[in-house]
């Protein structure tokens, strides 16, 4: 995995795109309501919605335990953690829950590793499927696990909210690695997933 690259979003910049945005959908910015919304905006995505992009998940991982009696294919899960992201198709929100696991090799991770890395990733303008995938490659790549999952349950906007609001509907996307991409692993992973609910 290729460690990405820090970017600091320019909320200037960002400030007049959103400034002629407003222009272009007609909106008369001299009403009140509108006053210092361009920056407002701005300054919400830079520090919120996309403030992943000035995290590296190496850094994040690096807290991390030498594993002191090393048993073979122990499972580690830590299920219903929160997180919200934004597709970059239509940069709308989408947000649920995700289930990660992995099988600790010469490391184990503080739980609160797990959820950083999770909201590094997903504060960014990433597909739900895309974001499955990068928490489960950065745990294979930085912390020389054994196996790794992510799993998210998650409601896209883009779906209940535009053509044929589908208010119900919820999305599921899956990674898998090592020893948790098949065979007994992978199905003690959902028994226990199935048992939590």
């Amino acid at each position: 995995m290729k460690t990405p690259t820090k970017v600091k979003p320019n909320q200037l910049r960002m400030a007049k795109a959103i400034a002629n945005f407003l222009d272009a959908l007609g909106v008369d910015q001299s009403d009140p309501n509108f006053a210092n919304t361009p920056e407002r905006v701005a300054y919400a995505w830079a520090s919120e919605f996309v403030a992943g992009y000035q995290l590296n998940p190496a850094a994040l991982l690096q807290d991390r335990f030498p594993v002191s009696k090393r048993g073979d294919g122990e499972l580690v899960v830590v299920s219903g953690l929160h997180f919200r992201s934004m597709c970059p198709h239509h940069l709308m929100p989408y947000s649920g829950v995700a289930h990660v696991a992995y099988v600790p090799g010469q490391w184990v991770l503080g739980f609160g590793r797990i959820a950083a890395v999770l909201q590094c990733f997903a504060q960014r303008l990433v597909l739900q499927e895309e974001l499955a995938r990068n928490v489960t490659d950065a745990l294979m790549t930085y912390t020389q696990t054994e196996g790794a999952a992510c799993i998210l349950e998650a409601q896209q906007t883009c779906l209940t909210h535009r053509q044929g609001e589908q208010h119900q509907a919820w999305t599921h996307a899956e990674a898998y690695d090592g020893c948790l991409k098949d065979g007994p692993l992978r199905a003690e992973l959902w028994a226990r997933l199935t048992r939590a609910r």
